[in-house]
């Protein structure tokens, strides 16, 4: 195990400066060894790919760009918890993608996601464009079974094909259904809008009974009664969380490969995410198609992308605190 912050700690520093030493995401511990998870809560991996999109690429920049965009550990403002002191956290790097082998680089992603999760630890993937879902969740529901899903995004992800072609970053959701990996009853989305897909993408969610929640919801309702009715239709039981940050309006989130004007706010997005980690049994998450427009903490997308976890994170400690309070209350 690696600890970005050695030198800094010979010098009786706490932390270091964003932009000094090696790069890991919140500066957290770096290992690629397998053994060292075992008592790990939760394991960051990166997947640098983006072989699979249909419009704009780059998001195979986006793992680098979220770590280099993600702050030093602190304490919560608002929910009163620092998750990084409630949960070990470590950065397992990247899953060895090959350049222009996308089946051998989604086999990778799986196969490294599914090194976390059979060390018993939660596995928070960076992307990567929206196709490495499908290995992310195949590798989680491999040992959990059947999974929900909440999925934040501008589209449903559904289509049986995109140009063409049945593996893409439009078709995840749809192949993860359709395999079993995912139960329709207890998917949810969030977020939609704009003009894709078609009439038979949503008769065919409806068949398999795939929860829908519009642009139009989230503003006629307020997020909070969407994520309300998003935690009672999901249920208990485990549960995977996909954000794509397309579900943001542009305005938030320009780096990104397939932007669509009218979308959320990062309020209200990283508020959800909090508060679904903390009432939901989460066992895997992934964030997703973010194309780096900067560097650090000026990438505005990276940015928000970082954020994303952090607030997952944090919701899965105050899930955790609370449970050992009721664990001792006892």
């Amino acid at each position: 195990m690696i600890d970005p912050l050695e030198r800094w700690r010979q010098l009786g520093l706490p932390d270091k400066p964003d932009y000094a030493g090696l790069l890991t995401y919140a500066a957290m511990p770096f290992t690629q060894d397998p053994a060292e998870l075992a008592s790990v809560d939760v394991a960051i991996v990166g997947a640098p790919t983006d072989d699979r999109v249909s419009d704009r690429p780059g998001t195979r920049f986006g793992p680098r760009a979220i770590r280099a965009a993600s702050c030093p550990p602190g304490p919560h403002l608002e929910a009163k918890v620092d998750a990084f002191e409630e949960l070990r956290v470590v950065d397992f790097g990247d899953a060895a993608v090959i350049p222009a082998d996308p089946v051998s680089t989604h086999a990778q992603i799986e196969r490294t996601v599914g090194q976390v999760v059979t060390a018993g630890a939660l596995p928070v993937v960076l992307g990567g464009d929206h196709s490495i879902t499908e290995a992310n969740v195949r590798a989680v529901a491999a040992r959990h079974g059947p999974l929900g899903l909440v999925h934040f995004d501008t589209h449903t992800d559904t289509g049986a094909e995109v140009f063409g072609v049945e593996v893409s970053h439009g078709t995840p959701m749809y192949r993860l259904v359709r395999d079993g990996h995912v139960a329709g009853a207890r998917y949810v989305q969030i977020g939609l809008r704009g003009y894709w897909p078609g009439e038979a993408a949503f008769s065919w969610q409806r068949e398999h009974r795939i929860t829908s929640f519009f642009m139009h919801d989230v503003r006629d309702l307020g997020i909070s009664e969407v994520v309300e009715r998003t935690v009672a239709q999901v249920g208990s039981g485990r549960v995977f969380l996909t954000v794509d940050v397309d579900v943001l309006d542009p305005s938030v989130a320009p780096g990104t490969g397939t932007p669509e004007p009218g979308g959320m706010t990062s309020s209200d997005l990283l508020w959800a995410c909090r508060e679904l980690a903390r009432q939901l049994e989460l066992v895997g998450m992934d964030v997703v198609e973010v194309i780096p427009t900067a560097v650090g903490s000026a990438d505005v997308t990276a940015l928000v992308a970082d954020r994303v976890v952090r607030e997952v994170l944090t919701g899965v400690a105050l899930r955790r605190r609370g449970a050992n309070e009721k664990l001792t209350a006892h």
